[in-house]
């Protein structure tokens, strides 16, 4: 753990403890949290005062309005003629994803020279 983190852990901590004891001897009361109450005052602030008008609504239509005309999609439909033939298929199949090339025999006495390449020095 980071020098920071650890002052940081620490550091809550002890405030942490430091209020427990101030609870403990009547110096601090422990603390009341209204949660619906805090809710709904964030709820003021969850809203800008021009999305409270008209004005929000038009100025997000304006900002969001395409620049350019955009057509309508068509509909097409588009019929396949299905023949049934397995050999059609591994010829398309095989038209677009080709055997790799056979490649040379590899010798021992190629591997060897390859190994001597890369060795260093």
């Amino acid at each position: 753990m980071s020098k920071a983190t650890t002052e940081l852990t620490n550091k809550q901590t002890f405030d942490a403890q430091q209020i427990a004891e101030d609870v403990a001897s009547g110096e601090k009361k422990i603390p009341q949290v209204d949660v619906s109450a805090d809710y709904e005052a964030s709820k003021e602030f969850s809203v800008s005062e021009v999305d409270r008008t008209g004005a929000g609504t038009q100025a997000a239509a304006t900002a969001t309005a395409a620049k350019f005309d955009i057509s309508a999609p068509k509909d097409t439909k588009l019929k396949t003629q299905s023949s049934g033939n397995q050999d059609e298929f591994i010829s398309m199949v095989k038209e677009i994803n080709p055997e790799p090339e056979e490649v040379g025999a590899v010798s021992d006495e190629l591997l060897q020279k390859a190994l001597d390449k890369g060795t260093p020095g």
